[in-house]
């Protein structure tokens, strides 16, 4: 059975030019990148390729760029970086709708005495600027945003919010984990001082990420060790997957350029527009406008959203019902329960996320299964057969 695969934000298929990119790097081009003879010198230069690739995707300079093993550790390295560059200053601010990357770390400090603003968000997943522009003093050592939602798609107005966090003096940091070949990215214009990648979500592969940190930023090394990414990230270099990170970037660059995610919107649109118009008591979760243009979370009433993942994988089609960092948890979405989405909708939220590989006939499977999917669950479903009845008697 062919694989439908609408999980992209989870994780994405690597490109085959960004294979073929990193191949050699496993077996002819071996050397250590930190050798002083050629062998291992032509692999350093490549990496500095990379570098520079990385660098034109987000518009910084190669040498803002850290290579890391992954959205997670490029997280905490820049909110432990920031804490432990501002050591009197104990008050940290995020949201209430982080990746767990962001989110547990930031539960974790609050055990150890950091007073932890966590910043509310409305019914439509839109941060909630008073209330963070309010929770700002002196004593803040690091705001920490996310600059889309994994699970909802819904953008933050970063520009707008690093330019009055920066006007406070404050460390801002950003998760751009979701953004990066999806949106334009321009660090010299939002002005954050530190911004978070990861390649697996734009077609690189997995165990590599970005640390961009500012020119001028103060910094505190997490992973101590030898001289590698200039004493800011020790450890020997992930070759392979570093060429492979440059190659992805230099194609999601060239993509947005050509405006390849107009494509996207549209087949995004299309399974929205589609459902909802197929499957009674559906809602969507989150801005339909501020949002990446590959993702839609919808809310099927009255049904469980890990019942429909299982039916769903029947067919070959692969979905998500929040973040994978997640998966397994029985309790409704942290995000969809900071939106206030009704209990009876949360439970039954799936989130399909695109990319440019998805094509309009695998939409169409999902269309084709996806409703007699929700209309037998919900024959099972006692709170569906309660709601039919109340609607019924209204």
């Amino acid at each position: 059975m062919p694989v439908t695969y609408l999980d992209n934000n989870a994780t994405t298929q690597v490109d085959p030019q960004v294979l073929e990119a990193m191949l050699p790097y496993f077996s002819e081009y071996y050397g250590n990148p930190s050798s002083m003879h050629a062998f291992g010198g032509g692999v350093a230069a490549r990496i500095q390729h990379a570098r520079e690739q990385v660098a034109e995707l987000i518009g910084a300079s190669p040498d803002e760029v850290i290579f890391t093993s992954c959205g997670t550790e490029s997280d905490g390295t820049a909110i432990r970086a920031a804490i432990e560059s501002y050591p009197a200053k104990r008050h940290i601010v995020t949201s209430r709708v982080e990746h767990p990357a962001v989110k547990n770390l930031f539960e974790t400090l609050s055990k150890k005495g950091y007073r932890t603003t966590f910043v509310p968000v409305d019914h439509e997943g839109r941060l909630d600027l008073d209330y963070l522009y309010d929770s700002l003093t002196d004593d803040t050592a690091v705001v920490s945003l996310m600059w889309a939602n994994n699970e909802t798609g819904v953008i933050f107005p970063i520009e707008e919010i690093s330019r009055s966090v920066k006007e406070r003096g404050i460390v801002f940091h950003t998760d751009a984990v979701q953004t990066a070949g999806k949106i334009p990215i321009d660090v010299g214009r939002t002005g954050v001082d530190m911004l978070s990648l990861s390649g697996h979500k734009f077609h690189a592969p997995k165990g590599i990420g970005v640390l961009y940190l500012r020119k001028g930023t103060r910094f505190s090394p997490f992973m101590i060790g030898g001289h590698q990414e200039k004493g800011r990230r020790g450890g020997t270099e992930n070759t392979a997957a570093i060429i492979g990170l440059g190659k992805a970037a230099e194609l999601a660059r060239r993509h947005l350029a050509a405006g390849s995610y107009r494509c996207v919107d549209e087949l995004r649109d299309h399974l929205e527009r589609e459902i909802l118009k197929r499957v009674p008591r559906t809602l969507v979760n989150g801005d339909r406008t501020q949002r990446l243009p590959n993702t839609t979370s919808l809310a099927f009433e009255f049904v469980e959203g890990e019942s429909i993942l299982l039916m769903l994988n029947e067919h070959g089609i692969c979905a998500s019902s929040g973040s994978a960092c997640t998966s397994g948890s029985l309790e409704p979405s942290h995000v969809l329960r900071a939106m206030g989405v009704p209990f009876t909708a949360a439970h039954g939220s799936i989130r399909f996320s695109l990319s440019r590989y998805t094509t309009r006939s695998e939409i169409d499977w999902v269309l084709e299964k996806l409703p007699p999917i929700i209309a037998r669950l919900r024959e099972m479903s006692p709170f569906w057969k309660g709601a039919e009845v109340a609607a019924q008697s209204a």
